[in-house]
C-alpha cells in the first residue's frame, strides 16, 4: 500500500499522470480497464487510485469500481476524474466515498494538491483506527501462584496458533485480560483487537453492530467483524448474544465472510475468535438458549481463568500492581501494603474477583489518610460495623452453638481460609498459625479438612462424607 493507481482508458493520459508523479517522488501502476484495475486491486491495495468514470470497453465503469474499492479497501482514497463531468456526476461519486473529482483538462497543480492532501487525510484516518483500536486496555498479566502459572502456560501455548480460544471464568477475574495477552503475543499483534460486549448490546442492534450496514442515504458503515479485519475478535460473555444472531456467527465461522444489513456483496474476512464466559455453556444448550454448534465452533481451546478466591497467593502482588498503576494513571498516593493488611484481604470473599480488588485499592488510595504502609484498619470489609477495640464481631450462626462446636467451626473456617491463602502450603501455613507441622496435619484430620488439586493449585476443603 505505497504507490498510486491510475486507471483511465486512455493510454496518454494515464501515461502522462504517471510521469508526473512519478518526477514527484510518487510509484506508480497502470490500468486500462476495469479487469486490469481489479487485477492491480486484488494483488495488492494501493495508496491512492486515480480513477477514470467512463471506461472504454470495460465490464465495470468507474462508479462500479469505486463501489467495489469502498467495499473491499475503505481506507484507500480515489480521486474521480472525467472528461463529461458535470454536477451529478460529481454528486454520484462523492455520496459512493471518493475524495474528490476532477474534470479533465485538469490542471497539474491542481491534481497534485488533491492528491497529497487525500494521501495525508488517509494517513490520518489510518493512524486514528489503529490507535482506537489499540485501546489503552492492559494486556499485562500478574500473579506467582501456581494456579497463576498453570493459566500462564495453557495461554502461552495457544498465543502462536490460530485456534479459537473459550476463557472460562467468574465476572471480574480477568478473561478480557487474558484475550488481549493473546492477541498482544500473537502473530497479530499488530492488527486490530475488537470487543463484542454481547452482553450490552441491544439484541435488534446486534447484527448491525456485527455486521455492518449499508444504503444509499449513508454508504456504508463498517462493522465490528469488518473492524476487525486480520486481527483478533473478542465475544465478551457469549452466552448473552441472541439466538438469531449465533446462527449468523456461525456462518462467519464457517466461510469468513457475510453481507452487512442492507447490502448485497459478500465481505470476506480473517479473523481469530476468541470468546468468553462465566456461565455454563452446556447448561445453556440444555435449556435452548445457546447453539450447541456455535459451542462446538467456539470451545476449540477452552481455558479455565481462576477465581480470586483460586489465586489468594496473588492477591498481595496484585495490590501492588494496581496501587502503582493508579499512581501512574491517576497520580493517586503511591503506597505499599503492609504485611498485616495483605493478610487481611488474602482471607477476605472477593465475590467481584480481580476488578473487586483493583476498586477496592482505589479507593483506599482516593479515601486514605496517608502515604505510608496501607494498615488493616483502611480496608473495607463486609464485617464493617463498630466495635469495641480488639474485640471481634460474633456472627448470628456461632452465637447459637455449643462452645464446643462453635469452636471446632471456628478452627475449620480459619484453617481452611489460611491454607487457601498460602496456596495449599501446609508448612508456611503451620509457620503462621504458630503449629508444628504434624500436629497441624492432625488438626486437620480432625476437622475433616483435606487439600486437593484445583486449577493447577493447591485448595483446601471440607471431606465429602459418603
Amino acid at each position: 500500500m505505497s504507490d498510486i493507481l491510475i486507471v483511465d482508458d486512455e493510454r496518454d493520459i494515464r501515461e502522462l499522470i504517471s510521469d508526473i508523479l512519478e518526477d514527484e517522488g510518487f510509484a506508480t501502476r497502470l490500468a486500462g480497464n476495469s479487469d486490469e484495475c481489479m487485477a492491480h486491486l486484488n494483488t495488492e491495495a494501493p495508496a491512492l487510485m486515480i480513477l477514470d468514470i467512463w471506461l472504454k470497453d470495460s465490464r465495470m465503469d468507474g462508479i462500479d469500481i469505486l463501489k467495489h474499492v469502498k467495499r473491499d479497501n475503505p481506507d484507500v482514497p480515489v480521486v474521480i476524474i472525467s472528461g463529461h463531468g458535470n454536477i451529478e456526476i460529481a454528486v454520484a461519486a462523492i455520496k459512493q466515498g471518493a475524495y474528490d473529482f476532477i474534470e479533465k483538462p485538469f490542471n497539474i497543480d491542481q491534481l497534485l494538491v488533491v492528491i497529497r492532501r487525500a494521501m495525508e487525510t488517509s494517513r490520518l484516518r489510518r493512524e486514528n483506527t489503529q490507535l482506537r483500536r489499540k485501546d489503552t486496555a492492559s494486556a499485562e498479566m500478574v500473579g506467582n501462584s501456581a494456579t497463576f502459572r498453570t493459566l500462564m502456560g495453557q495461554l502461552d501455548k495457544v498465543t502462536k496458533s490460530n485456534g479459537r480460544v473459550m476463557l472460562k471464568g467468574p465476572s471480574g477475574s480477568g478473561k478480557e485480560i487474558a484475550a488481549r495477552y493473546v492477541h498482544a503475543n500473537s502473530n497479530r499483534a499488530e492488527a486490530p483487537f475488537v470487543v463484542v460486549s454481547c452482553a450490552t448490546i441491544e439484541a435488534d442492534r446486534m447484527e448491525e453492530v456485527l455486521f455492518g450496514r449499508e444504503g444509499t442515504d449513508r454508504g456504508i458503515e463498517q462493522g465490528l467483524l469488518e473492524q476487525a479485519h486480520g486481527g483478533v475478535i473478542y465475544f465478551d460473555e457469549i452466552a448473552d448474544m441472541p439466538m438469531g444472531s449465533q446462527s449468523k456467527i456461525l456462518r462467519v465461522l464457517v466461510d469468513q465472510q457475510f453481507t452487512r444489513v442492507g447490502g448485497t456483496d459478500k465481505v470476506r474476512v480473517d479473523l481469530r475468535v476468541v470468546s468468553s464466559t462465566s456461565r455454563d455453556l452446556e447448561a445453556e444448550i440444555a435449556a435452548g438458549t445457546f447453539r450447541q454448534e456455535l459451542f462446538h465452533r467456539l470451545n476449540v481451546v477452552p481455558i479455565d481463568v481462576p477465581s480470586l478466591a483460586d489465586r489468594r497467593e496473588d492477591i498481595p502482588v496484585l495490590a501492588q500492581y494496581f496501587i502503582e498503576g493508579l499512581h501512574k494513571a491517576q497520580g493517586l498516593p503511591m503506597r505499599s501494603l503492609s504485611d498485616d493488611a495483605a493478610a487481611l484481604m488474602q482471607t477476605m470473599v472477593w465475590p467481584g474477583n480481580v476488578r473487586q480488588l483493583r476498586n477496592v485499592i482505589e479507593r483506599i488510595l482516593i479515601l486514605g489518610d496517608g502515604t505510608g504502609e496501607i494498615e488493616p484498619r483502611e480496608v473495607p470489609t463486609e464485617a464493617d460495623k463498630p466495635s469495641e477495640e480488639g474485640r471481634v464481631v460474633l456472627s448470628g450462626t456461632l452465637a447459637t452453638m455449643p462452645l464446643r462446636e462453635a469452636r471446632e467451626a471456628f478452627e475449620r473456617e480459619y484453617l481452611l481460609t489460611q491454607i487457601n491463602r498460602f496456596g495449599g502450603n501446609i508448612s508456611k501455613t503451620a509457620q503462621f498459625v504458630g503449629m508444628e507441622r504434624s500436629a497441624l496435619h492432625r488438626k486437620l484430620k480432625s476437622l475433616g479438612v483435606v487439600t486437593t488439586t484445583k486449577a493447577g493449585g493447591r485448595v483446601a476443603q471440607v471431606e465429602e462424607e459418603d
